[in-house]
């Protein structure tokens, strides 16, 4: 059984800075996607920064330049550092792993989410 459990939400001002961690246990083969995504009040959950078991990094328009995805191999852990913080990256942040449908073998696993609010 895949689980993957996210941490590091907080409150912080615009400007600041957070790492959220996402910790996974349970078997996981390649081909695989790990990412970050996110949910605002109000709005359908958007991709924020995948990371591809091959090391390809993609990140949404909205954070280039501010967010960086990383992971620790040996801790099974995924990051997602946040600079420069603004108002609109309030949401809550989802951690997923998964596998392309469109490959064998097809499975998503999702956190429970975590909660960054940015505000003065």
């Amino acid at each position: 059984q895949v689980q993957l459990v996210e941490s590091g939400g907080d409150l912080v001002q615009p400007g600041g800075s957070l790492r959220l961690s996402c910790a996974v246990s349970g078997r996981i083969f390649r081909p695989y996607t790990m990412g970050w995504y996110r949910q605002a009040p109000g709005k359908q959950r958007e991709l924020v920064a995948t990371m591809t078991s091959g090391d390809i990094i993609n990140y949404a328009d909205s954070v280039k330049g501010r967010f960086t995805i990383s992971r620790d191999n040996a801790k099974n852990t995924v990051y997602l550092q946040m600079n420069s913080l603004k108002p609109e990256d309030t949401a809550v942040y989802y951690c997923n792993i998964g596998r392309n449908e469109r490959l064998p073998g097809w499975f998503t696993y999702w956190g429970q989410g975590t909660q960054v609010t940015v505000s003065s």
